[in-house]
C-alpha cells in the first residue's frame, strides 16, 4: 500500500510541478483518479476547482495542494484494501483460465514433440537408415508396459533369445503362418520399413513412446509406411517366411538405445500377457536376467505345437468349454413336500445320482430351502 501511495503522490507532484499546477496532464491525471475512485469525486473536484481557477495564485495555494494530497492519501488508505480484494477476486478466474490454457498448450506441445520423435530424451536422433545402432545406454530406465498389445496370438516360442548356431540370436521366434496378422506392441512411430534378403526379409522397426524399439521380421507384407504413427494393437503387417528364414515365423526384437534385450523379460507369450506393468532396465543386470526369462517363458521341449496354439483357438476353445460346463450345471431349491425321488424324477435322474452328486445318503431327510445339485 505504501508503494502505491508513494507512486501516486510522486506522479501528482511531478505532473503539477512540470505544468505549474495548471497543465493538462495534471488535470487528466486527477480526473482519471476520480473516475476510479468515485466516492471521492465531489470532494476532490471541489478542491481542484478552487485551486485551478486561480492560476496566478498557485504559489499561495500550496496549502490547497497539501489538502489534495492529504485527501488522496486518506482515500487510498480507505479504498485500497477493498479495491485490492476486488482486483484479486476479478483476476482469479482469469488466472485459472490462463493456467488451463497454458496446461493445454503444454500438453499439445508435448504430444506433438512425441509424435514427431518418440522418446526423444533417450535417443540422439530420428533416422530411417539403421535398424539398430547402439548408442549411450542409460544406467537405468523405467519402461512402462501398460497399454500393450501382444504382437501375435501365438503362444508357441520356437527359438529363444541368446546364443544359437554359433552366433547371438537377438530376438525371439514365434510360430506364425503366412498371412497371419501382426500388430504393434505399443503406441509409437514407424521408423523403418525395409527389406533385407540375407537377414530380416521384410521388416518393420517402431520406436515407442515408452522408450522401447520393437522389430518385426520375416513378414510377407508390411502394411505401414515409414514415419507413420501407430497405436498399440494396430495391424502393421502379415506373417511370412522372407529373408533368412527356414519356415514361417515372426522374429520379434525389443531394444533400448539400439541394444537388444530379451523379449521374454517383458512378455509372457504362453499366457499372452506382459510380465508386469513396468520394467526397470539396468545396464549392469539386463544380461543376467535373460537366462531366467528363457527358463520361465521361453521355448518348451522340442518346440512341438498345434495350429490351435498358434492361432489362439486352443485357448478360446478351453474358455468356451468352461463356460459350457458352468452353464450345464443345474441346482434345485427344495420345496415343502418334495422328496429325493420326486426331484430325481423331475430332472430325469436316479436317486442314487443325486445322492452321489450331493454326497448324502438315500435315508437322509431333505428340508425345504435346501440346495441340491442336479446335473
Amino acid at each position: 500500500m505504501s508503494i502505491i501511495f508513494a507512486n501516486f503522490a510522486s506522479n501528482v507532484l511531478e505532473c503539477g510541478l512540470k505544468n505549474n499546477f495548471t497543465g493538462q496532464p495534471f488535470v487528466y491525471f486527477c480526473k482519471s483518479f476520480l473516475y476510479h475512485y468515485s466516492r471521492a469525486q465531489e470532494t476532490l473536484m471541489s478542491l481542484l476547482y478552487d485551486f485551478y481557477v486561480k492560476p496566478n495564485e498557485k504559489l499561495m495555494h500550496f496549502s490547497i495542494l497539501k489538502r489534495v494530497l492529504f485527501t488522496v492519501v486518506t482515500l487510498i488508505i480507505a479504498v485500497s484494501p477493498a479495491l485490492a480484494q476486488d482486483m484479486i477476486a476479478r483476476q482469479a478466474p482469469v488466472d485459472r483460465k490462463m493456467k488451463a490454457v497454458d496446461t493445454l498448450a503444454l500438453k499439445d506441445l508435448i504430444h506433438r514433440e512425441q509424435a514427431a520423435s518418440p522418446a526423444q530424451d533417450l535417443y540422439e536422433d530420428w533416422n530411417n537408415v539403421y535398424a539398430h545402432k547402439a548408442t549411450q545406454l542409460p544406467d537405468s530406465f523405467l519402461v512402462d508396459l501398460r497399454h500393450y498389445c501382444m504382437p501375435t496370438p501365438s503362444r508357441v516360442v520356437t527359438s529363444n533369445f541368446g546364443a544359437r548356431w554359433g552366433r547371438q540370436h537377438k530376438g525371439i521366434d514365434l510360430k506364425v503362418y503366412i498371412g497371419d496378422t501382426i500388430r504393434s506392441a505399443f503406441s509409437g512411430k514407424v521408423r523403418m520399413v525395409k527389406y533385407e534378403a540375407a537377414g530380416y526379409g521384410h521388416y518393420i522397426v517402431i520406436r515407442h513412446n515408452n522408450g522401447l524399439e520393437t522389430i518385426y521380421a520375416h513378414l510377407s507384407k508390411p502394411l505401414v509406411d515409414e514415419n507413420e504413427t501407430v497405436r498399440a494393437g494396430d495391424v502393421i503387417g502379415l506373417g511370412g517366411n522372407t529373408g533368412r528364414s527356414t519356415g514361417s515365423h515372426l522374429h520379434f526384437e525389443t531394444r533400448i538405445c539400439g541394444v537388444a534385450i530379451n523379449p521374454a523379460i517383458l512378455f509372457d507369450f504362453r499366457n499372452q500377457d506382459v510380465v508386469a506393468d513396468s520394467y526397470m532396465f539396468r545396464s549392469n543386470t539386463y544380461k543376467d536376467e535373460s537366462a531366467e526369462a528363457n527358463r520361465l517363458r521361453g521355448k518348451v521341449g522340442n518346440g512341438g505345437y498345434t495350429r490351435e496354439q498358434v492361432t489362439g483357438e486352443a485357448e478360446l476353445a478351453a474358455t468356451e468349454a468352461v463356460k459350457t460346463i458352468a452353464a450345464e450345471t443345474r441346482y434345485h431349491k427344495v420345496k415343502k413336500g418334495e422328496t429325493l425321488a420326486s426331484i430325481a424324477k423331475k430332472y430325469g435322474m436316479s436317486v442314487q445320482e443325486i445322492c452321489r452328486m450331493n454326497r448324502i445318503s438315500k435315508s437322509k431327510r431333505i428340508k425345504a430351502g435346501q440346495i441340491l445339485r442336479c446335473s
